[in-house]
C-alpha cells in the first residue's frame, strides 16, 4: 500500500499530531518515512543565491530533524530527513515528485478563508499540485 510516506514537520509542538498517526500507519505498512522541514526565512530563501552560512534557525531545524529521525529509527522505522529551503509548499511538492512518495501526511492549522488568503495555505497548495494521496490532520494545540 504505502511504501514511502513524506512527512513535512515544522519544528513545533504541533508535529506530534501527525507523528502519532504516521507511526501507526508506517508500522502497519512497513513504510519508509521521509521527514522534511522547509526553512523559509530570508537566509534560507537566499542561501544559495548569496552563498550564505546557515542561520541559527536553520541549525536548530537541522538538529531537530536529526533528533526526530534518531527517535524514529530507535522505534524501528526507516527514516530519511531533508532540510529544504524556500517556499514550503513548493519545496514539499518538489520533494514528493523527486522521491516518488506514495502518501504525504501533514498537519493543517485550521485557518479559514481570510487567514488562508492572508497567510496562504501550504496544505491546500500541496494537495492541489500532487498526484498522490494527502493525509491532512488538524494540528492539536
Amino acid at each position: 500500500m504505502y511504501k514511502t510516506i513524506l512527512v513535512p514537520v515544522e519544528n513545533r509542538e504541533t508535529d506530534k499530531t501527525i507523528l502519532k498517526h504516521i507511526r501507526e500507519l508506517a508500522a502497519l505498512t512497513q513504510a519508509k518515512l521521509i521527514l522534511v522541514h522547509v526553512a523559509d526565512g530570508w537566509a534560507a530563501r537566499n542561501f544559495e543565491r548569496f552563498q550564505l552560512q546557515e542561520s541559527e534557525e536553520m541549525k536548530q531545524d537541522r538538529a531537530y530533524l536529526a533528533a526526530l529521525s534518531e527517535e524514529l529509527r530507535t522505534e524501528g522505522f526507516a527514516v530519511t530527513a531533508v532540510l529544504a529551503m524556500g517556499e514550503p509548499a513548493n519545496e514539499i511538492i518538489k520533494l514528493a515528485r523527486r522521491e516518488t512518495v506514495d502518501l504525504i501526511a501533514m498537519t493543517t492549522h485550521g485557518h479559514r478563508l481570510i487567514s488562508d488568503l492572508l497567510y496562504g495555505s501550504t496544505a491546500d497548495k500541496v494537495r492541489h499540485e500532487v498526484d498522490v494521496p494527502v493525509l491532512l490532520l488538524k494540528a492539536q494545540k
